[in-house]
C-alpha cells in the first residue's frame, strides 16, 4: 500500500497550476482595455468565436468528381471521442454558414437547423461544436472574458448573470471613438466588429444605480467592476446551453428566458426588480457560446416567440423585464419526419422564413462508412475477439446500398454506382458520369439503413456464441438479414425484400473478394504482380508505337507479346474487337499521368489488377489443388503449400489462425463446385 501523504503529493504534482491561474485571470477594467489592444481578437460574436474555432485545426483541400472540396480537421480527429466521416460537403455547407454569419452577412439572424435521417451525425456534430467551443475557450487563441460587480462593503463581487462582454460597459455612443484610440480596426478581426449592444437586465440596473450615486463619474463606476476569464462549459451551464421539448404541461418558456427569484421578492420588494429575478433560461446561460435545440421542431407553439426573436433580433424577453440582448449561435436538428410536418404547417411559416436548413446525410462510399465502425470495432475495444477481413467492410457496403438510388443508366448496377463514387474506376464512366449520376438523384442518402442498426447487430455478432474468438463477414451478414424482420424504421415489405436482395449483391461480392484473395495468397506477392503489370504495359506500349519488346534474358528484340496481352485483357473483358482501342486509351492515360509527374499504379484499376492477380493465379494453381482442402486426406507436401498460403493470409491481410483456416475451406468449396462443373 503506497503511503498516502506521498499519493496526494504525486496527484498535486499532476496538477496544472499555471493552467489553473490562466483560467481564472482577473483584473481590472483598465486591464482587460490593455487585453484589448494587445488581442483585439477578443472582440468577436459568437459565431465569429465558432468559426474561428473551427479553422483553428486547419483544412484539407481535395478534388471529387471535379468538385473542389474543403475537409475541416476539426470534424475529422480534433476530438478523441468523436469524429464525423463522408460527410465532407454537409460540413463545408455548415461552416460556410459559420464563415457567412462570422461576417455578418445575415445568417447570425437565423436557426441553423440539421436535418436528415435518423443516426446520420446530427447530434454528433452539434455534439462536437459544443465540445469543440468549450476547448477553444480553455486556450489563448479562444480566450473570452466576462465581469463581476462589488456591491456591498466585503470583498464578495456578483457577476454579470448572463456572462456578458466587459466592452459593453463603454456607452454604445462612445464604442467607436475607443476603438479608434486602441488602434483597433476589422483588419486585425479578421471579421466585421460586432454590434455589441446593450447590458442584460441586471448589469443595467446596476450600472445606473451606480452611476446616479457617482453623480455620472463613470470612471468610479467602473472601478467596481473586476474584470475575469470565462470558461465555457455545459456541465457548468456557461455559455453552452441544451433545450430539450418534453410534456407540454411541465414546460414553459421561463426555462429558456429565467423567471422570478420569488424569495428574493420579499427582500428588493418588487418582482420586476432585476436583482429578484434568476438569468438562468437557456437563452440566459448560452449567451456568449451555443444553445442546441433538440427536435427543434416538436417544440410549442408557446416557445416560438421566444425562438423567433432570439434569432432575427438577438433578443429575448424575461417575463417583466425590457428585451435583452444575446450573442449565441443557435442550432437545432430534427428528423425527416417532424420537417415535413413543419412543411405542412401554415402557422410555422415564421420559423421556417427564418431557418437555414443543412441536411446531413448518410454516408453514400463504403470506405467512408466503415471508419465508423473501426472507431468502435478494433483491437483495443475488443482485445478478446478477432474480427476477420472484410467483415465490417461487407457490412459498411451493404448499408451503403441500401441508401443508394437506382441508377437510371441500364448499364449499370448498384453495386458498380457504390463502387464509382468510392473513387474506383470502371471501363466506359469519367468523373463527369459520376456527376450526372449524382445529380440525378433525388433523396440518395436520405433513406436506407442506418449505421445504428448496423452497430447493433455487428454487437449481436461479437457476443454470439457462434463466433469462437472470431467473427466472420457471413455472421454478421446474417444477423443483418435476421434483424430485417423486426426492424421498426421499414415501413414496407417492399423495402425489405429489396434490402434482403441486396444482401444476396453483397454475399456474392465478398465470395468474389475472398477468391481474389486467397488467389494473390496462392499466387505470390505484390512484386510478381508489378512485375507482370510492368511486361504487359511494355508490350503495349510496343504495340501501340509499333516498336519490339527486348527480352530480358536474350537480349533481343521481339515482336509484342500478344498472347500474354490477350489472356489479360480477356479476364477484364475485353473483346478482340475492342483491344486497339483498350491499349491506346491505357497508353493515352499513361502519358497523362506521366505529364503530372505521376506514376501509374495498376491497382487504380480494380478490373486489371484483378486480371493480373488472376493471370499470376493461373500460372501457379497448378502447384496446389485447393480443391484438396475439402478432402479428408492430404498430404504432406500439399499441406505444407497450404499452410504457407495460410500463413501469407494471416502475414499479408489480417487473418488470424480460425479465419484463415474457414477462407480456405470457403474457397476451396467454391473452386471444388467449380470443378464438378467442367467435369460434367
Amino acid at each position: 500500500m503506497p503511503d498516502g501523504s506521498k499519493l496526494l503529493s504525486f496527484i498535486n504534482e499532476l496538477q496544472d497550476r499555471d493552467l489553473y491561474q490562466s483560467l481564472h485571470w482577473q483584473g481590472s477594467f483598465e486591464d482587460y482595455l490593455s487585453l484589448v489592444a494587445d488581442k483585439p481578437r477578443v472582440l468577436r460574436t459568437a459565431y465569429q468565436r465558432l468559426y474561428d474555432m473551427v479553422l483553428s485545426y486547419g483544412t484539407e483541400e481535395y478534388v471529387d468528381s471535379k468538385k473542389k472540396i474543403v475537409r475541416y480537421n476539426f470534424f475529422t480527429g480534433a476530438l478523441e471521442d468523436d469524429a464525423i466521416y463522408g460527410l465532407d460537403i454537409p460540413l463545408m455547407r455548415l461552416v460556410n454558414v459559420f464563415k457567412s454569419a462570422a461576417k455578418l452577412y445575415g445568417t447570425e439572424r437565423r436557426v441553423l437547423l440539421l436535418h436528415g435521417p435518423v443516426g446520420s451525425s446530427k447530434s454528433t456534430i452539434v455534439r462536437m461544436l459544443k465540445s469543440g467551443l468549450e476547448k477553444y475557450s480553455r486556450s489563448d487563441e479562444g480566450a473570452l472574458y466576462t465581469y463581476s460587480w462589488k456591491l456591498g462593503v466585503t470583498d464578495e463581487y456578483t457577476p454579470c448573470p448572463m456572462n456578458e462582454d466587459p466592452f459593453k460597459l463603454i456607452p454604445p455612443e462612445h464604442r467607436a471613438m475607443v476603438l479608434e484610440k486602441l488602434k483597433i480596426d476589422e483588419k486585425d478581426l479578421d471579421h466585421p466588429i460586432p454590434e455589441f449592444g446593450d447590458l442584460c437586465p441586471f448589469c443595467r440596473y446596476t450600472y445606473q444605480d451606480l452611476l446616479k450615486k457617482y453623480k455620472g463619474d463613470w470612471e468610479k463606476v467602473i472601478g467596481h467592476v473586476k474584470v475575469h476569464r470565462l470558461v465555457l462549459s455545459e456541465k457548468d451551464r456557461v455559455g453552452i446551453g441544451t433545450f430539450q421539448p418534453k410534456d407540454e404541461k411541465n414546460q414553459d418558456s421561463t426555462e429558456l428566458t429565467g423567471d422570478i427569484n420569488y424569495r428574493k421578492i420579499a427582500e428588493y420588494g418588487s418582482d420586476s426588480d432585476p436583482r429578484a429575478f434568476n438569468f438562468d433560461g437557456e437563452f440566459n446561460i448560452a449567451n456568449r457560446g451555443l444553445i442546441e435545440f433538440i427536435e427543434i421542431l416538436k417544440l410549442d407553439v408557446a416557445f416560438l416567440y421566444d425562438l423567433l426573436g432570439a434569432t432575427q433580433e438577438h433578443l429575448i424577453k424575461p417575463k417583466k423585464f425590457a428585451q435583452t440582448h444575446i450573442d449565441e449561435v443557435i442550432i437545432g436538428h430534427t428528423n425527416e419526419a417532424e420537417y415535413r410536418k413543419l412543411l405542412n404547417n401554415e402557422f410555422m411559416e415564421a420559423l421556417r422564413d427564418r431557418t437555414v436548413k443543412i441536411d446531413i446525410p448518410y454516408i453514400t462510399k463504403p470506405s467512408e462508412e466503415v471508419r465508423i465502425y473501426r472507431k468502435d470495432y478494433n483491437d483495443k475495444k475488443i482485445p478478446d475477439k478477432h474480427i476477420a477481413p472484410h467483415t465490417l467492410e461487407m457490412a459498411a457496403a451493404w448499408a451503403v446500398l441500401t441508401r443508394l438510388e437506382e441508377p437510371k443508366k441500364h448499364n449499370l448496377t448498384r453495386l458498380q454506382k457504390m463502387k464509382l463514387y468510392d473513387g474506383k474506376n470502371l471501363t466506359g464512366f469519367t468523373e463527369d458520369n459520376i456527376k450526372e449520376l449524382r445529380k440525378e438523384t433525388e433523396r440518395e442518402g436520405m433513406d436506407g439503413i442506418s449505421p445504428r442498426y448496423v452497430q447493433d447487430k455487428i454487437s449481436n455478432a461479437l457476443v454470439s456464441e457462434k463466433g469462437e474468438g472470431c467473427i466472420n463477414p457471413f455472421l454478421v451478414l446474417n444477423e443483418l438479414e435476421a434483424g430485417l424482420k423486426s426492424h421498426t424504421l421499414i415501413t414496407s415489405d417492399e423495402a425489405r425484400k429489396t434490402y434482403k436482395e441486396l444482401m444476396t449483391v453483397i454475399k456474392q461480392e465478398y465470395e468474389d473478394v475472398v477468391k481474389n484473395e486467397v488467389q494473390r495468397a496462392i499466387s505470390a506477392d505484390e512484386e510478381a504482380i508489378t512485375k507482370l503489370c510492368a511486361n504487359y504495359i511494355d508490350n503495349v506500349k510496343a504495340y501501340t508505337q509499333k516498336e519490339k519488346v527486348r527480352n530480358k534474358y536474350t537480349g533481343q528484340y521481339e515482336e509484342a507479346d500478344e498472347r500474354l496481352m490477350r489472356s489479360i485483357e480477356e479476364k477484364i473483358g475485353i473483346p478482340e474487337s475492342q483491344k486497339d482501342d483498350f491499349r491506346t486509351v491505357l497508353m493515352n492515360r499513361i502519358g497523362a499521368l506521366a505529364v503530372e509527374g505521376k506514376t501509374f499504379d495498376y491497382r487504380a484499376n480494380e478490373r486489371l489488377q484483378k486480371a493480373l492477380e488472376l493471370k499470376l493465379f493461373e500460372d501457379q494453381k497448378d502447384s496446389i489443388k485447393l480443391s484438396s482442402l475439402v478432402s479428408s486426406v492430404v498430404d504432406k507436401e500439399t499441406q505444407e503449400k497450404i499452410d504457407v498460403v495460410k500463413q501469407r493470409l494471416i502475414s499479408n491481410h489480417g487473418y488470424c489462425e480460425i479465419c484463415a483456416t474457414d477462407v480456405l475451406s470457403y474457397v476451396s468449396s467454391i473452386f471444388a463446385r467449380g470443378d464438378a462443373k467442367e467435369g460434367e
